[in-house]
């Protein structure tokens, strides 16, 4: 049974029906009401644009914030490789069902079956979606969308458009995003960050906005708030996200009631350039269709000293081919970064710090001629060329495994609505889709069929209710108060005058993170991690330094906003960690593995997403469970071997 918290709100019926038997009952609002509602959509990437435009078209009036300077450059930007889609172009035995596994199993059964098949289920309808805006997707010699594979899978249901699908996808979102702003039915706050949420009667009706640009604290009011701020992965510091992604919105949303659900569940990439040097602040992805063709590879011999092309074939080890025969290079990016963790530290890294392994495209060279290769991939083999000065087409890539994508977040049932009435969460800023690993290319998917297919009908659902609501007045009480609060946080962080900038802290919060909440994690590492954690944060309200003051430019008072939501998120995270004794996708407990060193989970007394509810005391977390019931499908051991 459910806990009367977390009411899922999954519909009835078989698993195939359930999606259009909501939307055949989903209560509607009256086009001429819906110009009277307000929404407020958080973030400006796939999901955010997405959902900001259909809401726009659809006749509401919608504000959009993003604290970049254009929502072109939203970290969706970033994505490389593809989305994936069930349409069976390469007629391999592809469908819905067998996408909808795929993703459950990826996620090592800890998903809930509803929302995973109708990730699968919207998925066709997206690249629809996308060709209509003029989406450039990579073709056949004949004109049809090609195809490629991803991690974890067997056939190939990838579209992209080179290496920069995410750009691409974004662009048209932007295009459909910028029509709704020149029609006036989207009001465009660029430079602002979220400060705070605000609750009347325990419902979402508005926020507190900081304009970045002039340091002016906003008020805007609405009758429902969407959160598309996309995930935390940067909380690790070294990351492939970009310097602005951060975990604030969020957090201020959990801090106000919103449960945070599985935040333990962080993925690391396991194709990303390696770290070079402690002058870094940011790692470069290398998208993971580059596995595709390319091999990965070790020295057999950890005291190897010869070059990689001089190096025999009888001297390499394969390891993902030899460990992983059925998947070889295309295992799951959680398997295949803790398989090269191993090879590590066991001593074979390679490069200059002995932190990478070789991805090796010499077999495809020879097989498909440099053209074919290039066209493939010849924009990463050119962004790699620039940050490293070595030529990929004449010998091996040097790649390492990297932080970069959440799947856990803000709680949300089948609606998308988070634990606050009024307050939904799309795109990575919610757990919903990918359970505890995501497989590669189902990002730009759940942030496209979020924001475009499902949360205009959930939305408008809830919306049905509050066409008698009047518009949501900012001199309202609560208003005041969350202002005040926000006023008092950035007033302390300019008058503590310590020593210690917000870089310096976040630097170190994400080493600690990363060797004991990273690829691998302890009871004892994790114990040792929540003591840490909690003297950082001790440091951090006595001994930071924020120059300059708020009614400014202050990128530096921004950062100090985001460490300090870093410092309590890091903590729920070990805490997470710690209380799920077994291992399942990313999260790897190293108490809890088979006798050859995979995942070993525990089905009888895991089974269940952790919702933690905020308790005014961020080292005391009240847990709830939502149960993981599996009508449809009986979860087995997860292997790829």
């Amino acid at each position: 049974m459910h806990t009367p918290f977390l009411d899922t709100k999954i519909p009835e019926g078989p698993l195939e029906k359930k999606w259009s038997n909501y939307k055949k009952h989903a209560k509607l609002v009256n086009p001429n009401n819906r110009k009277k509602l307000e929404i407020i959509v958080v973030g400006t990437g796939l999901s955010g644009a997405s959902a900001a435009a259909s809401l726009a078209e659809m006749g509401y009036q919608v504000k959009s914030f993003c604290f970049q300077d254009t929502p072109r450059r939203a970290h969706s930007v970033a994505a490389q490789g593809g989305v994936n889609a069930a349409k069976n172009y390469k007629n391999d035995g592809d469908s819905v069902y067998r996408m909808f596994y795929d993703t459950l199993k990826g996620g090592d059964f800890r998903s809930r079956e509803a929302n995973t098949y109708r990730l699968a289920e919207c998925s066709a309808s997206l690249i629809d979606q996308a060709i209509a805006q003029g989406v450039p997707f990579a073709r056949e010699y004949g004109g049809y969308l090609r195809n490629r594979s991803f991690g974890g899978v067997q056939v190939s249901r990838t579209f992209y458009a080179r290496g920069q699908t995410g750009q691409q996808l974004l662009l048209g979102a932007y295009q459909g995003l910028m029509r709704q702003v020149k029609a006036e039915k989207v009001k465009l706050y660029a430079r602002h960050e979220m400060l705070d949420l605000v609750l009347i009667d325990n419902k979402a009706k508005g926020i507190i906005a900081r304009n970045l640009d002039t340091g002016e604290i906003e008020r805007h009011g609405a009758h429902a708030v969407v959160l598309a701020t996309g995930g935390f992965g940067k909380i690790y510091y070294l990351s492939t996200l970009a310097m602005g992604c951060n975990a604030s919105a969020i957090w201020r949303a959990h801090k106000k009631g919103a449960f945070m659900a599985n935040p333990s569940w962080t993925q690391i990439h396991p194709t990303s350039l390696p770290q070079s040097g402690p002058y870094q602040s940011k790692l470069t992805l290398m998208s993971e269709s580059l596995r595709n063709d390319g091999r990965i590879w070790v020295p057999k011999d950890q005291n190897e000293k010869r070059k990689p092309n001089d190096i025999p074939e009888e001297d390499r080890d394969y390891y993902l081919e030899r460990k992983y025969p059925s998947f070889g290079n295309l295992a799951p990016r959680d398997i295949a970064s803790r398989a090269a963790k191993e090879q590590i530290d066991a001593g074979k890294g390679v490069g200059a710090l002995k932190n990478a392994v070789y991805l090796d495209f010499s077999r495809a060279l020879k097989e498909y001629g440099k053209n074919i290769i290039k066209e493939r991939y010849g924009n990463l083999f050119d962004m790699y060329r620039k940050i490293t000065g070595i030529n990929a087409y004449d010998e091996p890539m040097k790649i390492s495994p990297a932080a970069h994508f959440s799947m856990g977040g803000l709680w949300v049932d089948y609606e998308l609505m988070t634990s606050i009435n009024g307050l939904f969460a799309i795109g990575e800023a919610n757990f919903s889709d990918h359970g505890a690993n995501r497989l590669g290319a189902n990002s730009l998917l759940q942030a496209c069929v979020d924001g475009y297919f499902i949360l205009p009908y959930t939305l408008s659902n809830y919306l049905a209710t509050e066409i008698k609501v009047q518009k949501t007045d900012i001199q309202h009480k609560e208003f005041d108060i969350a202002e005040a609060n926000c006023r008092k946080q950035l007033e302390g962080f300019l008058t503590t005058k310590g020593s210690k900038t917000a870089e310096e802290f976040h630097k170190e919060l994400g080493r600690e993170l990363y060797d004991k909440c990273g690829l691998s994690r302890s009871k004892k590492g994790l114990e040792k991690a929540i003591e840490n954690i909690q003297k950082l944060r001790k440091e951090f309200k006595s001994n930071l330094i924020v120059p300059g003051d708020a009614a400014e430019v202050n990128s530096e008072l921004e950062k100090a906003g985001r460490v300090a939501d870093y410092l309590e998120v890091a903590e729920l995270m070990c805490i997470d960690a710690l209380q799920r004794d077994e291992s399942c996708g990313a999260h790897f407990r190293q108490e809890y593995q088979t006798e050859d060193g995979e995942a070993k989970r525990d089905d009888e007394n895991f089974s269940y997403s952790a919702a933690w509810e905020w308790t005014t005391n961020p080292s005391k977390p009240n847990l709830n469970k939502e149960p993981l019931i599996f009508e449809f499908v009986k979860p087995t051991v997860r292997s790829y071997k």
